[in-house]
């Protein structure tokens, strides 16, 4: 996928694509017109980049499983009154590669370049049925899906 940078972003609490499909559709998690929407609390240096074709890549236990699309920022005001970065991004969540990432806070930018290949065919279905732990296994011993 062509971009300026991507974003790699922890998904505390969530160990397949599916339970993060989940969340996304809770009415919390959308935007007025309905699109998914993670709100962080620092707004990207790098926005232009970043919406210029980029997307959120997904840490989930440990490894990186799967991106979505940037679609736009957006100014966020929570309870609390501190302003926060809504990041809206496509419905569509596309498997990638997994590849082993080690914990960190906040986000981390990605080089297109160093982004893994998206998974093609029914790959999400087929990864649900296996532990994180083998995907990670696998990942480690250079494994890829056909």
């Amino acid at each position: 996928m062509a971009a300026s940078v991507h974003l790699v972003k922890l998904c505390v609490g969530i160990d397949r694509i599916s339970a993060l499909k989940e969340r996304q559709a809770l009415p919390h998690a959308r935007t007025s017109d309905g699109f998914p929407r993670h709100v962080t609390r620092m707004w990207p240096k790098r926005e232009a980049d970043l919406l210029d074709g980029g997307s959120i890549y997904w840490v989930m236990n440990g490894l990186l499983m799967a991106r979505q699309a940037l679609v736009r920022l957006e100014e966020v005001r929570r309870e609390d009154g501190i302003l926060r970065c809504g990041m809206v991004l496509s419905p569509e969540i596309v498997p990638v590669e997994p590849q082993r990432k080690r914990p960190f806070q906040g986000w981390r930018y990605l080089k297109p370049e160093d982004a893994p290949a998206d998974l093609t065919g029914p790959a999400e279905e087929d990864d649900e049925d296996l532990p994180p732990s083998l995907l990670a296994a696998l990942a480690d011993i250079g494994v890829r899906r056909a």
